[in-house]
């Protein structure tokens, strides 16, 4: 890794965390808070977009900067995990395993999609 990839990252990740707060509070106050939304959009938006990079095979920089840097602070597996262990603790087994399974499988969907997409344009 060179000291430019990591300033990228930072700028990224400095662009990505605000970025996510926006999107999850804006979901949030238009779907509710009955199920975790907010979480799950800023997933998808951050595995389409990741998708599209490696299928536009972006290269180092440009990978280091939205890859690494903007889609990890934009994305997050934590939040992921504690909102559903939360449906859990109050009973929604249905919705923790809608959202646990729904988040893997429409992540790899929605990151497979754009790779592919951009891996046929380019």
């Amino acid at each position: 890794m060179t000291v430019l990839a990591a300033f990228l990252v930072l700028v990224g990740g400095a662009a990505g965390a605000p970025l996510r707060y926006v999107i999850d509070g804006y979901v949030k106050t238009a779907a509710g808070k009955s199920f975790p939304w907010g979480t799950l959009a800023v997933n998808m938006l951050g595995a389409a977009f990741l998708g599209a990079l490696h299928g536009a095979d972006t290269g180092t920089n440009v990978e280091a900067l939205l890859g690494t840097g903007l889609c990890g602070a934009l994305t997050t597996f934590s939040t992921f995990e504690l909102d559903t262990v939360h449906l859990i603790q109050d009973g929604s087994y249905a919705k923790a395993a809608i959202n646990a399974a729904g988040s893997l499988l429409l992540g790899f969907a929605f990151f497979l999609a754009f790779y592919t997409l951009l891996s046929d344009l380019t």
